[in-house]
């Protein structure tokens, strides 16, 4: 079965716009592994705009008192993510080509350009016990080359197939995908996928792609709580109004 990392980026985001400590991103994560998910991911940045180093250790002490539980840190490895990695040392460590500034992950990494880069990293976090995974796009013909890095696995970057969803080339971007995991595996390759996948394009992509060890989602599961969670927390503040009136 397919594991669900849970990332905690946009609760942290909605935190730190104002100074009250809630939404708390501990009790997020709390609540998600309470519901069954396997594990949680951050995605910490250097203007640390969503998640904070102390978020990170906060939520490295809870989930080493979770067995079974995976912590997944991803972000840059030459944007200081690798010192975090030491600190925290999560079960796995995605490494992702962003940029400090960019609005979101969008590319996977260009293996021939950032390999010899990569690939020192990669041994130091292997080193240190850490399963490593590279973010890539779908690229079968590059898999080779990133088990020769190091690497345990890649992540799939998904945001083209969730753009293709319901289009007339939906089948033609799955494929590559497929391909690609098929590649992964064969070099040796466990595959993850993660980015803009949600309940409607999920299933799809997992019936087609085969054995993919573990996704991870974190902006549609936020969309979906609020909206699934927000008729009972207006019922319940309105219990409480009524209950002042009682008093």
């Amino acid at each position: 079965m397919t594991r669900l990392s849970v990332n905690l980026n946009k609760i942290a985001l909605l935190r730190n716009s104002r100074s009250l400590g809630i939404p708390s991103v501990t009790r997020a994560a709390t609540i998600s592994l309470d519901a069954g998910a396997h594990g949680i991911t951050v995605h910490p940045r250097p203007d640390s705009r969503h998640i904070r180093i102390d978020d990170v250790r906060e939520l490295s002490a809870l989930l080493k008192k979770r067995p079974g539980a995976e912590f997944n840190i991803e972000g840059n490895p030459f944007e200081g993510l690798i010192d975090i990695a030491r600190e925290a040392m999560p079960q796995q460590c995605t490494l992702v080509p962003d940029d400090p500034t960019a609005f979101t992950s969008d590319h996977g990494w260009d293996i021939k350009r950032d390999g010899a880069r990569l690939k020192p990293l990669i041994a130091e976090l292997k080193a240190l016990g850490m399963r490593v995974s590279l973010f890539m796009d779908p690229l079968p013909d590059a898999m080779v080359a990133v088990r020769e890095l190091g690497a345990d696995r890649i992540e799939l970057y998904t945001e083209p197939y969730a753009q293709a969803f319901g289009r007339a080339d939906e089948q033609a971007v799955l494929k590559s995908y497929a391909d690609t995991a098929q590649a992964a595996q064969r070099a040796g390759l466990g595959v993850n996928a993660g980015h803009d996948l949600n309940q409607q394009n999920l299933p799809l992509f997992l019936s087609a792609v085969p054995q993919v060890l573990e996704v991870s989602i974190g902006h549609a599961l936020v969309a979906d709580a609020i909206e699934a969670g927000l008729a009972p927390t207006v019922r319940g503040y309105l219990a409480a109004i009524a209950r002042a009136g009682r008093s």
